[in-house]
C-alpha cells in the first residue's frame, strides 16, 4: 500500500505529493478489508446456494437411496398383505372346511396391535410419523402372521386327527337295512301320526321288529342313556366330538351306560316303540353343533350311489312320522 499520494494543484498545474498519516493508513486498509470480507461473503453465499458441498452430495445420494429403499419395503409389506390374505381366505375356506373347523374370527385377525405409548420413544423426529406408521404396519403383518401361523399349527393337529375325526362322523345306517324298505319317514314337514298335523320332523323313522338291532353310528361317547314313557321314550344320546350328536329313540332295551367309550357299528341298544310312538320303530336324530341337521345327507359309508340315492326318493316320499 503506497504510503503517500498526489493531488492536482490549479495554480501550478501540476500534482503535489501528499504523505498519508499513520490514522489514514489504518483507515484505507480497514476499508480494503471489509470490501474484501464483503466480496467474499457475497461469493459464499452464491456458492452455498447454489453449489452443492461434497458433503451435501453425498448426503442426498444417501437421501435418495434411502427414499428408494423405503418405497421398496413398502411394496414389499403390500406384496406380503396380500399373501397373507390369500393364506387367510384359503384357511377358512378350504382347510377348516375341510377339517369341520370354525373359521378365525375377523376381529381376531384384524385386530390392533395394544399398547398406548408403544410408539412413544419415535416421537420427537423430524421423520417421526413415517418411522411411526412403517413401524405400526410392521407391527400389524407380525401379528397376522403370528396368528396364521397358531392356525396352521391348529390345522396340523387336525390333520393328525383326521382319522379320527372320520370315524367319528355319523355315517351309517342306524339299522341293517340293505334293502331300504325299512327307510319310514324323512326330515322334514311330515303328517304327525296322533295329531294329524303337519308337524315338523327332527329326524328319520326306521320300521323295524322290535327287538332289532341299533348300531351307533360313529366313534363317540354315550352323553346320556334316558328311559322315559312319553316323548322320545327310551332314547340314549350319543356324543361324537367335533359337534355332531346322535339320538336314537323309542328303544326297547340298552346295550351301553352313560359314560362309555363307543365305536361306529357297536350296537347299543333295540328297537322298540316307548313313548309317543304308533309302533315299533326307531327315530333317529343328527346334530351339528346343537341344531338338526337331515340324516340322510351322512349315509356315505355303506351305501352305494344308487342305494343311496333311492334312500332320498323313499324318504321325500313319505308324507307320516311315526312319532
Amino acid at each position: 500500500m503506497p504510503k503517500s499520494r498526489y493531488k492536482f494543484n490549479p495554480e501550478s498545474l501540476s500534482f503535489d505529493k501528499i504523505r498519508l498519516g499513520v490514522g489514514a493508513m489504518l483507515l484505507r486498509g480497514l476499508a480494503y478489508f471489509v470490501g474484501s470480507l464483503l466480496v467474499a461473503l457475497v461469493y459464499y453465499l452464491i456458492f452455498a446456494i447454489f453449489v452443492d458441498s461434497p458433503k451435501e452430495k453425498t448426503l442426498l445420494r444417501e437421501i435418495d437411496q434411502l427414499t428408494l429403499q423405503y418405497d421398496l419395503i413398502h411394496r414389499e409389506m403390500d406384496n406380503l398383505e396380500k399373501v397373507i390374505g390369500q393364506l387367510q381366505e384359503t384357511d377358512d375356506n378350504l382347510y377348516r372346511t375341510v377339517f369341520e373347523a370354525e373359521p378365525i374370527p375377523a376381529t381376531l385377525r384384524e385386530g390392533g396391535v395394544g399398547g398406548i405409548n408403544r410408539y412413544k420413544e419415535l416421537e420427537g423426529f423430524d421423520n417421526s410419523s413415517i418411522v411411526i406408521e412403517t413401524t405400526k404396519e410392521l407391527d400389524r403383518i407380525r401379528k397376522k402372521v403370528y396368528i396364521q401361523s397358531k392356525s396352521f399349527d391348529d390345522l396340523i393337529t387336525l390333520a393328525m386327527r383326521k382319522e379320527e375325526m372320520l370315524r367319528s362322523i355319523p355315517a351309517i345306517l342306524p339299522i341293517s337295512n340293505k334293502d331300504l324298505t325299512r327307510t319310514a319317514s324323512g326330515y322334514g314337514l311330515r303328517i304327525h301320526p296322533i295329531y294329524k298335523i303337519i308337524k315338523f320332523h327332527s329326524g328319520m323313522d326306521f320300521t323295524a321288529p322290535s327287538g332289532t338291532d341299533v348300531y351307533v353310528t360313529g366313534d363317540g361317547t354315550v352323553a346320556s342313556v334316558i328311559s322315559a314313557k312319553r316323548g322320545l321314550g327310551n332314547h340314549i344320546i350319543i356324543n361324537h366330538g367335533y359337534g355332531y350328536t346322535s339320538i336314537y329313540a323309542h328303544l326297547s332295551q340298552f346295550n351301553i351306560r352313560a359314560g362309555q367309550k363307543v365305536r361306529r357299528g357297536d350296537i347299543i341298544g333295540f328297537v322298540g316303540s316307548t313313548g309317543l310312538s304308533v309302533a315299533p320303530h326307531l327315530h333317529y336324530e343328527l346334530k351339528l353343533n346343537g341344531a338338526n341337521v337331515d340324516p340322510v345327507n351322512y349315509y356315505f359309508n355303506d351305501l352305494t350311489p344308487e342305494e343311496y340315492e333311492r334312500m332320498i326318493e323313499i324318504a321325500s316320499k313319505t308324507g307320516q312320522s311315526f312319532d
